[in-house]
């Protein structure tokens, strides 16, 4: 969990940085040496291998570990500036208890943040809110929550790009299987050039509106989808030959490459056939709302969501839920698989916060999209003694003098902060865009984010409360 004894260099780097910390650092680095939260992180990275915690050389302390996964979200890094920059840097060095040892790569910490997956982020995170509230910061009596969009790492997507994006897939797995099979089997007719030629012809003639660029737009498609339905039938005899053993590796680990790649192929496969039933839906009978529509190859679970944004009215990727207390902490988040209305979230958001500080709020606050009048009424029923919830379209006079008093927008002030909590984790912390891959990626990325903004909140607090 820890280093046993720290050594002569790390005794020396802590005396040197001990006043070059910010500000933060210092009441932070009492909450990340919590027992439970190495525990949690040592128990995930003992679980890679059934005999880790007896077999092999030494692996890297957990709680060194932890630190440098929340230091990379802290600072919004790539692991690759996070190894330089530790290496260069004393203060981090004291900080993420590397000290005067050797400072892992990049490559390693990747393997470490795989391993520390999204139920272990989720179970450090509750670790946190419960500290921070023995420390005084979160009484619970107010509660604010929003919604927003984490975007995943994908292109525009359109369907011409995903369609060029499975043949250069496609094409590059057979590659790599004739490679290890040789030349037995099927030949592979390398189509790559003439699809992206069709792509490029349907970005030019998308540009116009015209009949004529129309005409040629569908044409275009056309070509396209019968290219790509020929590579994908070339990637079905390719697959058929792997498993029957047509194609075949000369040793045992290059076979297992082989069905890894006639795995990769026929998963890729499956999605292709999806996106050219959409873009034929799409394209030839109008029907821009085919069932199961994929917006990315590699991220398939990719929604489309409109949050009502001039600058941006299409997102592309995951709806977050931020649940706040006071002093700017985060208590709970959570990423959906798909996205629900807000108005269905609130009453599941008052049940957290009980569960999470112990008491119902006093005071709720969040924006017309979370109104109802089941949601004010049931939240009343669980001890919430001000909704401050407002209803947009109400005629009834009552209900707007109501909304008309001090109290009523004075909360909705104090519910504007969660504009601005948003705005700072995806600026800081890097929640506009998710960098790691899949769903579980998806959770780790935005849980380390939650957990990166309330490790600097709560120093700041702390800090301050010192100096008072």
């Amino acid at each position: 969990m820890r280093r046993a004894q720290p050594s002569f260099g790390d005794g020396l780097i802590a005396e040197e940085v001990s006043d070059l910390r910010e500000g933060w650092m210092e009441p932070a680095d009492r909450v990340l040496a919590d027992e439970q939260i190495v525990a949690a992180v040592y128990e995930a990275l003992a679980r890679r291998h059934p005999k880790s915690r007896s077999r092999g050389r030494l692996g890297a302390p957990a709680e060194m570990v932890l630190r440098l996964l929340i230091l990379k979200h802290i600072r919004n890094w790539s692991y690759g500036v996070l190894e330089r920059e530790v290496r260069a840097n004393l203060v981090y060095r004291d900080f993420t208890r590397v000290g005067a040892g050797k400072m892992p790569d990049a490559k390693t910490m990747g393997r470490w943040g795989l391993a520390v997956g999204p139920e272990v982020v989720k179970q450090i995170h509750q670790r946190l809110v419960k500290l921070v509230q023995a420390n005084g910061l979160a009484a619970g009596r107010r509660m604010r929550v929003d919604t927003t969009v984490v975007e995943t790492n994908v292109h525009y997507p359109t369907d011409s790009s995903l369609l060029g994006d499975g043949v250069r897939v496609l094409i590059r797995t057979m590659k790599r299987i004739g490679k290890i099979a040789g030349e037995t089997g099927a030949k592979l007719r390398d189509r790559s050039r003439s699809v992206k030629l069709r792509v490029l012809d349907i970005a030019r003639a998308a540009r116009s509106r015209t009949k004529q660029s129309r005409e040629k737009l569908n044409q275009s498609y056309g070509k396209l989808l019968n290219a790509t339905s020929r590579v994908v039938g070339q990637a079905k005899r390719f697959s058929k030959e792997v498993a029957k053993g047509t194609k075949r590796a000369r040793n045992g680990l290059q076979q297992l490459v082989l069905e890894g790649l006639r795995q990769e192929l026929d998963a890729m496969v499956s999605l292709v056939k999806q996106v050219m039933k959409q873009t034929r839906a799409r394209i030839f009978r109008g029907d821009t709302h085919a069932e199961g529509k994929i917006l990315s190859l590699f991220e398939p679970s990719t929604e489309i969501i409109r949050k009502g944004k001039a600058g941006k009215p299409n997102e592309f990727g995951k709806m977050v839920k931020l649940q706040e207390a006071e002093d700017q902490i985060v208590i709970d988040y959570e990423v959906y698989d798909r996205r629900p209305s807000d108005s269905d979230l609130l009453i599941a958001a008052i049940e957290i916060h009980r569960a999470m500080l112990g008491r119902p709020p006093y005071m709720v606050a969040a924006d017309a999209a979370f109104y109802s009048a089941k949601n004010e009424a049931a939240a009343n029923d669980q001890g919430v003694k001000r909704v401050c919830i407002p209803n947009r379209s109400t005629k009834s006079p009552e209900r707007k003098r109501e909304q008309r008093k001090r109290w009523f927008r004075n909360g909705q002030k104090w519910r504007t902060g969660c504009e601005g909590r948003i705005s700072v984790v995806k600026r800081r912390h890097g929640l506009d865009r998710c960098r790691y891959k899949g769903d579980a990626g998806m959770k780790r990325w935005v849980g380390l984010g939650v957990i990166a903004d309330n490790v600097v909140n709560l120093g700041r607090t702390m800090e301050k409360q010192s100096v008072q």
